[in-house]
């Protein structure tokens, strides 16, 4: 197989980004040493997280001078997200960390705010465009009319995965006439450089290894040298979704993202299984009360991944969440999905400081989140913890303390790597004085009559609940560096009555960061009212699915014929 090396400075889910490069045909070598540089042909660097972060630690490994020679002697090289970054002067991320000044731009941090009043979440989390506004015509005769040639396998009609807090800002005219190829992407009124590249150098914002085929088109380019080829349409099997999206103006651009999520468990036979039941009891209500087995978590990933899921989700809720260092199964699961599953997987279940059983001693839950990273996840989720962190910050009057789960793991990997997951119920009082909690009056009064609700948090799976609401805990934890919020809602878990809509708009109009809609979800039409009457940045499905009353397709058919913006699934021909 030929070869391409990947310079790992420890950047995250590097497995997905190998997965994807074997997937393209080529073998990968690694970097390891300054002095491997000089042997490589075609480079890779790759990267998630914090821009100093980056570039110190290649500083201090003594990689950048190697990797300017690399880039200067005209080899080929291709940054990824950080590694994009990585080729411009600096960044407001870190204003005292110079870049490798290729591109002599600073990066700036997304607006929360549109010039109109209206907001966005930051950091910017899903799919968009990679969209080619110019190019330097007398680089290329064959690009000569950009309109119709794609540039490195890019394709107007795809999206491709985003997931960032900084951007470089896009001026027309500006990085053309330096002889770039430009392709943008526009959030809210803000337009930034989607993918980039001159000469031997190639860089995209996006992720390649985590955009299902587009991606890996992306990706099979750089590797064979094709920087322009005739573009490829995109079609998403047995439906025919609208082009025409004027209507769906409250995305800033991205595409409405559905999530897949599987529950894994051991059975009573000690495999792990997908399950699902009513208020968190996986069990049959049938004698001998086995455990509800719905399928083979790798096996349902790769099928929900083919309908055109956006993202999926594995919740671990066996007994392995006690000591996540021992649960070498749920590993592997992770593993073997990134081998075929090219779209974001997030991991959630005893990321916390814990115990080896077998060492005896103790593991931080970073070391816990390395595991997974290292197995493939790209994001992980917390629960429990988070609430106990979100409780003891409010005691110590709002003081970070930078040892929790959530500060540690967000600065080693960036905020975007870290998930909370919420499971908050309804507290019914008569008058919202009657309790120091923020409440919401509901349309659905319980049997007293009572009108207002307040969320209480819960731990260990919705058996625990404490005097903690809502937004206490999730402005809590966006302080600390969380990057999204996983909404569930006690109430509403297994009714298949919808999402809770008062929750989720309480929760939205709390935090700037992305919130996801789960639990409630049992026909499309419950995806549309979710994303028609909230502002919601993604909404996630589970025993729907895993039931086949509908499909991931299904619900994508659904929102792109009430004129809502989806991504289109794609195939992909190694």
């Amino acid at each position: 197989m030929p070869k391409v090396h990947l310079l790992d400075y420890v950047a995250g889910n590097i497995r997905s980004l190998v997965n994807a490069i074997e997937k393209c045909g080529y073998e990968v070598d690694w970097i390891r040493r300054p002095e491997d540089v000089k042997n490589a042909e075609k480079i890779i660097l790759p990267g998630v997280g914090h821009f100093g972060h980056c570039l110190s630690s290649l500083a201090s490994a003594g990689y950048l001078p190697a990797i300017q020679e690399h880039i200067s002697s005209g080899k080929p090289f291709f940054g990824i997200c950080v590694g994009l970054q990585a080729l411009f002067a600096g960044s407001e991320e870190a204003p005292s960390t110079q870049g490798l000044n290729v591109i002599p731009t600073h990066l700036r941090r997304f607006n929360p705010s549109n010039k109109d009043g209206s907001k966005k979440s930051v950091p910017c989390i899903g799919w968009n465009d990679a969209s080619i506004l110019h190019h330097d015509s007398a680089a290329s005769t064959s690009a000569s009319d950009a309109s119709s040639k794609s540039f490195y396998g890019l394709n107007p009609t795809s999206k491709y995965y985003y997931v960032h807090s900084y951007a470089a800002p896009y001026t027309p005219g500006q990085l053309e006439k330096e002889g770039w190829t430009v392709a943008t992407a526009t959030y809210g009124d803000e337009t930034y450089v989607g993918a980039i590249g001159r000469g031997n150098i190639f860089a995209t914002q996006f992720h390649p290894e985590k955009s299902g085929a587009a991606g890996l088109r992306v990706i099979k380019a750089f590797l064979q040298g094709q920087v322009w080829s005739d573009t490829t349409p995109t079609s998403l099997p047995g439906t025919s979704l609208p082009t025409n999206f004027a209507s769906d103006a409250s995305t800033n651009g991205l595409t409405r993202r559905i999530i897949a999520c599987l529950d894994v468990r051991t059975n009573d036979a000690g495999d792990l299984v997908v399950t699902k039941g009513d208020q968190y009891d996986v069990r049959e209500k049938t004698a001998g009360s086995q455990v509800r087995n719905l399928g083979k978590p790798v096996d349902m990933a790769r099928k929900y991944y083919t309908q055109g899921a956006d993202e999926v989700t594995f919740l671990n809720i066996t007994s392995f969440r006690d000591c996540p260092v021992a649960d070498l199964p749920m590993l592997e699961i992770l593993r073997r999905t990134s081998e075929t599953v090219f779209v974001p997987l997030t991991i959630g279940g005893g990321i916390r400081d814990t115990l080896d059983p077998s060492t005896g001693k103790n593991v931080s839950a970073l070391d816990v989140a390395k595991l997974y990273f290292a197995s493939g996840a790209d994001k992980v989720s917390i629960g429990s913890d988070a609430v106990i962190a979100a409780e003891e910050y409010l005691a110590n009057n709002r003081q970070l303390t930078g040892k929790t789960g959530i500060e540690t793991i967000s600065a080693a990997y960036g905020r975007q790597a870290v998930v909370v997951s919420v499971d908050p119920k309804r507290v019914y009082v008569k008058d919202p004085n009657d309790t120091p909690h923020q409440t919401v009056k509901t349309k659905f009064p319980d049997a007293e009559g009572r009108e207002y609700v307040w969320f209480a948090c819960t731990i260990k799976g919705g058996r625990e609940t404490r005097d903690l609401d809502v937004v206490q805990l999730v402005t809590a934890v966006e302080a600390m560096g969380v990057g999204e919020i996983l909404l569930n809602a006690i109430d509403r878990d297994g009714q298949n009555s919808g999402y809770d809509l008062e929750l989720i708009g309480m929760v939205k109009g709390s935090v700037s960061v992305p919130v996801i809609a789960s639990s409630g979800a049992g026909n499309p039409g419950h995806f549309e009212e979710v994303f028609r009457r909230t502002d919601v940045d993604a909404a996630l499905g589970a025993g729907m699915f895993h039931r086949g009353e509908y499909t991931v397709a299904q619900v994508k058919e659904h929102l792109g014929q009430a004129g809502l913006l989806v991504r289109p699934f794609e195939e992909f021909e190694p």
